[in-house]
């Protein structure tokens, strides 16, 4: 993407974080949370490969083409999926905004449609803050005060893994949001 070095090596790293998380999420032991995982660290990972500011590595022609088709794949799928979960429609709308940015990396162009751009800025913008306010705490009520799930008194509730943790993963969404607001802002 176009932009200066240093934001573009925090966002490099930001992303390959995030996707790292995505893959200790993929542990978890019900089905559904390890296929999204799986589909986010696609994502992160694929952001942080796009984000390599270009003073470091101009990534050829066939790498944006490569890009644009893995995550065209990855669009698919994910509308595919939509079917079944209104979720995989977040997914659908990350996925292509990644084939769309890399489609305008790869024509050699230096800005992608502004109008599409535009919508694209609004939506993630959107879930940034959304998914911002889902992690503002609650109080919270529970079987005792000052219980800890899995600590033998609040009910014998074991212990979420790092896997199954819901605050973690809805960090995790925030970070690639966020990730895609500045990656759509220099295209």
């Amino acid at each position: 993407m176009h932009g200066p070095a240093s934001p573009g090596w925090l966002l490099v790293a930001l992303c390959a974080a995030t996707g790292a998380y995505c893959l200790l999420r993929m542990r978890s032991r019900v089905e559904e949370q390890r296929r999204t995982a799986g589909g986010e660290a696609l994502m992160g990972f694929g952001m942080a490969a796009m984000a390599v500011p270009a003073a470091a590595l101009a990534p050829p022609r066939w790498a944006w083409v490569a890009y644009a088709a893995v995550f065209g794949a990855a669009a698919l799928r994910a509308l595919w999926a939509a079917r079944s979960s209104a979720h995989h429609l977040h997914h659908l709308v990350g996925a292509f905004a990644m084939a769309y940015m890399a489609a305008v990396m790869a024509s050699g162009a230096h800005a992608g449609v502004p109008a599409l751009t535009g919508v694209l800025l609004a939506y993630f913008t959107a879930y940034v803050l959304w998914t911002g306010t889902r992690l503002m705490p609650v109080a919270v009520t529970g079987p005792e005060p000052g219980a800890w799930p899995g600590s033998g008194s609040g009910g014998g509730v074991r212990a979420a893994g790092w896997g199954d943790r819901l605050e973690l993963a809805r960090a995790c969404r925030l970070s690639m949001g966020i990730g895609m607001l500045a990656m759509l802002l220099t295209l």
